[in-house]
C-alpha cells in the first residue's frame, strides 16, 4: 500500500515551486490532494486533468477563502488528514527600504496564512483525533540574517507552530515545522541572476550546493506520514548546514 493511500492532503502554494512538487509527491503516494493557490490559471494548467488532485483558488490571507476551501474539501472528500502551509513570498529589501505595506503583505501571507489554515482545518482533525500539520518557515527565523519582514514573518511561523503543537497534541494533531535554506525555486530566481551571490552562498554552505525542492519535500512527506507518529513540535532545518556554521 502507498504511504498516503486513502488520505487527504491540503497543500497551499500548490501551483509552483516546492508546493507543486509536494502535490505531485503526495498524489504519487496515494493521497487525494487539494492544490490551493491564488493563481487559479496556473493550478488549472498544472493539475486540471489529474484525477488525484482537486484545485482550489485560495487567498491564504482571507478568513472567508479558508472557510470556503475547507468546507468544500470536507463536503467532497469527507476529511483532511494533512495540512501543509507552504504558500509564501520573499523580499530582499533591508530595514531602510521596507514600507509598512511591505511588512503587512509579508506578514499576512507568510504567517497569518498558516494561522488561518490551522484555525480552519484543526477542528476537523480534532473530531477524528488525528491529523498532521507541517508549516514551512525559513532558516532566516533561526539565524541573524535578513533584517526585514521576511525573517520576521518566518519567525512568527516558528512561534505559532510551537504553540499549536503544544495545544493540539491532546487532540491527536501533530504540528511540525520545516526550515529551508536557499532552495532553487521560482521564488529565489532573483538570486540566480547574480552569480557572485550564488557562489558566495554555496561557499558558506557546508554541503557546497544550493538546495533542491525535493530536499524539502521529502522531509515534509516524512513529517506528514505515520512514520513520524510520535513527532510533534519538531523543527527540521534543511539548509545544507548553513545555520550550523
Amino acid at each position: 500500500m502507498k504511504k498516503f493511500q486513502d488520505q487527504v492532503a491540503f497543500v497551499t502554494g500548490g501551483a509552483s515551486g516546492m508546493g507543486e512538487l509536494m502535490v505531485e509527491m503526495f498524489a504519487a503516494q496515494g493521497a487525494k490532494v487539494i492544490a490551493a493557490d491564488i493563481n487559479e490559471a496556473a493550478l488549472e494548467e498544472k493539475w486540471g486533468k489529474n484525477e488525484q488532485v482537486s484545485i482550489v483558488k485560495l487567498n491564504v490571507t482571507s478568513d472567508e477563502d479558508w472557510q470556503a476551501a475547507v468546507e468544500k474539501t470536507i463536503t467532497e472528500l469527507g476529511k483532511i488528514d494533512i495540512l501543509v502551509n507552504n504558500a509564501g513570498i520573499s523580499t530582499e529589501k533591508g530595514i531602510n527600504d521596507i514600507t509598512i505595506e511591505d511588512w503587512r503583505r509579508l506578514s499576512d501571507i507568510n504567517s497569518f496564512g498558516p494561522f488561518l489554515g490551522m484555525k480552519h482545518v484543526s477542528p476537523h482533525m480534532e473530531k477524528v483525533k488525528k491529523g498532521s500539520i507541517v508549516n514551512i518557515s525559513s532558516y532566516t527565523a533561526l539565524i541573524g540574517m535578513g533584517l526585514n519582514p521576511y525573517s520576521a514573518s518566518k519567525g512568527a511561523v516558528r512561534a505559532i507552530s510551537r504553540a499549536a503543537a503544544a495545544d493540539f497534541g491532546k487532540h491527536g494533531i501533530r504540528v511540525n515545522t520545516v526550515f529551508p535554506g536557499i532552495i532553487e525555486t521560482p521564488m529565489t530566481k532573483g538570486l540566480e541572476s547574480s552569480k557572485d551571490v550564488v557562489a558566495g552562498l554555496i561557499k558558506m554552505t557546508p554541503l557546497q550546493r544550493l538546495g533542491q525542492p525535493v530536499d524539502v519535500v521529502n522531509a515534509v512527506l516524512f513529517l506528514a506520514s505515520d512514520e513520524a507518529s510520535y513527532i510533534t513540535g519538531a523543527e527540521l532545518v534543511i539548509d545544507g548546514g548553513y545555520s550550523a556554521r
